[in-house]
C-alpha cells in the first residue's frame, strides 16, 4: 500500500514536531504548515490524504481555512481533523461548516491516532 500523505498545520512549533515524528514513526508522508499563508496551494501540491488543523494560527482563523477547503472542488473531499486548545467539539464551527473531527489540546497520541486511522477509511 503506498504511504498517505498528512498534512499538519500548527503554528506551536514543539506541538508540530511530536505529531510530526509520531506520524513519520507510523510510516506516514508528513509536512507541516506553521500558519496559513499559501495553504490552498499547498494542499493542492501535497496532495493529503488527511489534514490536521489548528484553529488558532497566527495569520488566519483555522475555519477560515477549512471553508474555503470544504467550498474548493478539488480539495472538498479531503477528511480534517480540527485540533484547538481554546474550541470544543461543540463551539468551533464556523459559518455551519464543521470539520470530520475534532480533539482538545492536550491531547492522547493514541487517541489522535485512532481519529486519524478512522478519518482514512
Amino acid at each position: 500500500m503506498a504511504k498517505k500523505n498528512i498534512l499538519v498545520i500548527e503554528d506551536n512549533h514543539a506541538i508540530l514536531d511530536v505529531i510530526t515524528l509520531i506520524l513519520e514513526s507510523e510510516a506516514f508522508n508528513v509536512a507541516g504548515l506553521n500558519k496559513g499563508a499559501g495553504f490552498i496551494a499547498h494542499v493542492k501540491e501535497f496532495n493529503p490524504d488527511v489534514i490536521i488543523m489548528d484553529i488558532m494560527l497566527p495569520d488566519i482563523d483555522g475555519r477560515v481555512l477549512l471553508k474555503e477547503l470544504k467550498e474548493t472542488d478539488s480539495t472538498s473531499h479531503i477528511p480534517v481533523l480540527m485540533i484547538s486548545a481554546r474550541y470544543n467539539s461543540t463551539n468551533y464551527t464556523l459559518d455551519g461548516i464543521s470539520a470530520d473531527d475534532f480533539m482538545a489540546k492536550p491531547f492522547n497520541i493514541d487517541e489522535l491516532m485512532d481519529k486519524i486511522y478512522a478519518l482514512i477509511k
